[in-house]
């Protein structure tokens, strides 16, 4: 947060672009029923003729509540991919600025770097999938716009301490994105309790581990109003169908569902920990704070293509730095954690 200037970082162009303005932003609703004649829509009820609420104000009004954080902090996309590429697109200039990243993690961020032909500066974790604070603000340029933390790691499955963290936050003039996909399955406190302290910091999270929504596509961003400005700038207008925004609201009204569909992937996956001690294929495991387990094996692409064999669909993770010979293993069911079990007994 060093000398933190929002205006500095955000790409010229798009401090001076005039966003989209949809039909659906453009009136305020007189308290009776409207009759909308604006959109050039279908007019005869299909419950999906009209467009969504291009701000998704019931969706942000709800999750607000449940993670008490203002709406306003609040931005919604089509997956976690698609608001990580948003502040590609608001903050780095293509062929001039650069981005961080800390190998193992995340393949996206390199992947969005490539598309929008920003710099990946990648600096691996250490042996203990820890960031080293000083190596990485050594990387540190003039154009470097944004360090991505995976917290907690995918594919590692361990967060991040804090004062690791927090070393990269208070000395970082750029944002430092802290992407908690696996917040949900860790002890760990998310990053949003602390979000109002660093106005660098931005928080990505997700419907689609814990609470089981990968099919509907909703990725959420957190951060300051000023950066939630400029990134609703660029988004496209309906960028969030409403047959998603439906099925979480849905969702988001039954904590104890996911409540307890999170205490029983711990349960399982306490019980994969003490499983696999036992397989003799299995030469490490890793800890996880997440719902997967990262283990080191004799020859990962061997039991790979075994498992496959015997009908079970894992990640090889053997070509990512420091990850030779591992297997990244989700927790399932009760079912298939004891398919899983058998199977990886029977290898040989």
């Amino acid at each position: 947060m060093a000398n933190f200037d929002l205006n500095r970082l955000v790409r010229p162009n798009v401090a001076k672009l005039k966003p989209y303005s949809s039909a659906r932003d453009e009136y305020n609703s007189v308290g009776e029923e409207m009759i909308f004649l604006d959109a050039n829509e279908n007019p005869f009820s299909s419950d999906v003729n009209r467009y969504p609420d291009p701000q998704q104000r019931n969706l942000k009004a709800e999750l607000a509540m449940v993670k008490g954080i203002a709406s306003e902090n609040i931005l919604l996309g089509n997956g976690s991919d698609e608001v990580l590429d948003l502040l590609f697109r608001a903050f780095c200039d293509p062929g001039k600025d650069n981005i961080i990243t800390l190998p193992p993690t995340y393949g996206m961020y390199s992947v969005l770097a490539g598309i929008n032909n920003i710099e990946n500066r990648e600096i691996l974790l250490n042996k203990d999938f820890q960031p080293d604070p000083l190596t990485i603000l050594e990387a540190v340029n003039e154009n470097t716009k944004i360090i991505f933390l995976c917290s907690p790691n995918n594919p590692t499955g361990n967060s991040f301490t804090e004062e690791k963290v927090e070393e990269i936050l208070r000395n970082f003039s750029g944002l430092v994105v802290i992407d908690e996909a696996y917040i949900d399955f860790s002890e760990k406190e998310s990053w949003l309790q602390k979000l109002n302290n660093f106005p660098n910091l931005v928080i990505t999270q997700t419907l689609s581990k814990a609470y089981g929504l990968a099919g509907i596509r909703l990725g959420i961003l957190y951060a300051s109003e000023e950066i939630i400005t400029i990134l609703n700038r660029i988004k496209p207008p309906y960028n969030v169908n409403q047959l998603t925004q439906q099925r979480a609201l849905e969702e988001l009204k039954d904590p104890e569902k996911v409540n307890l569909q999170v205490a029983n992937i711990l349960q399982q996956r306490a019980g994969l920990f003490k499983a696999f001690r036992e397989i003799e294929v299995i030469e490490k495991i890793y800890e996880s704070d997440a719902n997967f387990i990262l283990v080191k094996v004799d020859d990962a692409d061997k039991r790979y293509r075994q498992l496959i064999e015997k009908g079970i669909v894992i990640r090889n993770r053997s070509s990512q730095p420091l990850c030779e010979n591992t297997l990244r293993l989700t927790v399932g069911t009760e079912l298939e954690n004891k398919r899983l079990i058998q199977a990886l007994k029977e290898l040989n």
